[in-house]
């Protein structure tokens, strides 16, 4: 495949360019341009980070295979730039560095909330968290909502499509015994309902013993990760007689910050737990920078495990792998240049790390800075699934299989968030933010991603503009509780 410049792929509504970043070095895409006899545009600001030899994401048309199986793994609470591939100076991920380089790097990837159980409402069922009432609970705490059974779900789209659908991991989408994964869609559940759990232990926020299989408990005591680890390597190593997907969601590195082999601070945490102390999974007062690396790099290593046992299968070229965070980075993340962190519609809460990878479809070594979030994930994955979202509940996210198989530009179109106290929405480059100051603000992403430089006074039209598409979009929403 040629190595064409992205900027040649120009969004006609705003006039700047789909890649306006560059993000392999000025001189590699110059040249290349050159070579295929086009004119490069000038190299704006430079990305954060590059990886040698990655270039600007170009389809591989003439490429064809079956429907990929679907391996989408998340992790939770990881910050975006917590892998060593997105500027990291001390977490080495080299698996998870692996496999974008083997595909895509998503740059400006977003979740579709702040918070874990929000963003799995808008995966899995491709819309607005707002579009139903378990999604007003950021998160989810108690057992009074949930996904509800009847709601399409990316699952059971699937499955209508000949798909076996699997979950294994964090669900935080509902307790027992009105929602489950296998109440919406998914043949087999493995793994923690609540939004935390003590990782040896199983006990969760409120004392409970919270590992299933199916609906039932299932008793382990090992170290969490490295269970979750093996199910889903089993998951993928079996005779499947039909595509399948596997959702893995670890909860890593989510607090408490506990890592394999730290016995003796976990038998501290469970014994606050059982003295009736509801705080104690907080583990306000534990963890470090070194702990959390050390979890972050555990992490790295049981996907680059799991991958492992997937090629070990032979499904490796029909898989399409996707990995990213739930939301942005908590207490001990690694978010530089972004503010913010998990819980807040600033970058740093809601720009998460993101790679994906086909290679029965997709090359290699490229990176893509089209702003994309969980919904549109959704819809890709039905459209390249071959199933059909349910007329009655309309995605709010886009497929972007047109463009990662056709070199189809997206239309430019908002990206909307609405969490308690905080808007924001990103239209291009711009995003219109007002946090729980009441202040509405405006940046420009493309040079500011701090979100330092408010541009409101300067650019009031287009403020007013961003802020009332913004109204638009929420009117249609269900509204949060009163008092709430």
């Amino acid at each position: 495949m040629t190595s064409r410049d992205s900027n040649m792929h120009a969004d006609t509504r705003s006039g700047s360019p789909l890649s306006r970043r560059t993000f392999t070095t000025a001189v590699g895409a110059t040249a290349a341009a050159a070579a295929a006899g086009i004119q490069a545009a000038a190299p704006a600001a430079a990305a954060p980070v590059t990886t040698p030899g990655e270039r600007p994401f170009r389809a591989a048309r003439g490429k064809h295979a079956r429907r990929p199986n679907i391996l989408f793994i998340l992790g939770d609470d990881l910050g975006w730039a917590d892998l060593s591939s997105y500027g990291a100076p001390h977490i080495r991920t080299p698996n998870l560095d692996k496999l974008g380089r083997q595909g895509v790097r998503f740059t400006d990837a977003y979740a579709g909330s702040a918070t874990c159980s929000p963003t799995r409402f808008s995966l899995y069922t491709g819309r607005y968290p707002g579009r139903t009432k378990g999604g007003l609970s950021e998160p989810i705490a108690d057992r009074s909502v949930g996904l509800e059974p009847t709601h399409p779900t990316l699952a059971s789209l699937l499955r209508g499509a000949g798909y076996a659908t699997a979950l294994i991991g964090k669900w935080h989408c509902g307790y027992l015994p009105d929602y489950s994964p296998t109440k919406s869609g998914w043949d087999e559940f493995f793994g923690n309902f609540g939004g935390a759990l003590e990782y040896y232990s199983k006990l969760g926020l409120g004392g409970e013993y919270d590992l299933y299989e199916g609906d039932a408990e299932y008793k382990d005591l090992r170290y969490y990760t490295r269970i979750l680890t093996e199910r889903a390597s089993e998951y993928v190593q079996r005779d499947h007689d039909k595509p399948w997907l596997l959702n893995l969601n670890f909860t890593t590195p989510h607090w408490p910050w506990i890592a394999d082999g730290d016995t003796e601070a976990s038998a501290e945490i469970v014994r606050r737990i059982e003295a009736g102390d509801r705080g104690a999974l907080w583990n306000a007062d534990g963890g470090s920078v070194e702990k959390y690396t050390e979890m972050v790099e555990d992490l790295d290593r049981s996907v680059g495990e799991v991958l492992k046992a997937l090629k070990r299968s032979g499904q490796e070229e029909d898989t399409l792998v996707f990995f990213a965070s739930d939301n942005g980075g908590e207490r001990f993340s690694y978010n530089w240049p972004l503010s913010g962190n998990k819980s807040s519609l600033q970058e740093g809460g809601i720009r998460v790390p993101s790679v994906l990878r086909w290679p029965a479809r997709i090359d290699g070594h490229q990176v893509s800075d089209l702003p994309v979030f969980s919904p549109d994930w959704t819809a890709t994955l039905l459209e390249l699934g071959g199933a059909r979202p349910d007329p009655a509940h309309p995605l709010d996210g886009v497929s972007l299989a047109g463009y990662l198989l056709r070199d189809e530009v997206p239309e430019e179109r908002d990206l909307f968030w609405r969490v308690r106290g905080e808007r924001a929405l990103r239209r291009g480059d711009w995003k219109y933010y007002r946090g729980k100051g009441g202040a509405d603000q405006l940046f420009n992403l493309a040079d500011d991603q701090r979100e330092q430089a408010d541009r409101a006074a300067a650019e009031p039209k287009r403020l007013a503009g961003l802020r009332a598409s913004w109204e638009r979009t929420n009117s249609g929403l269900l509204p949060y509780p009163t008092g709430s």
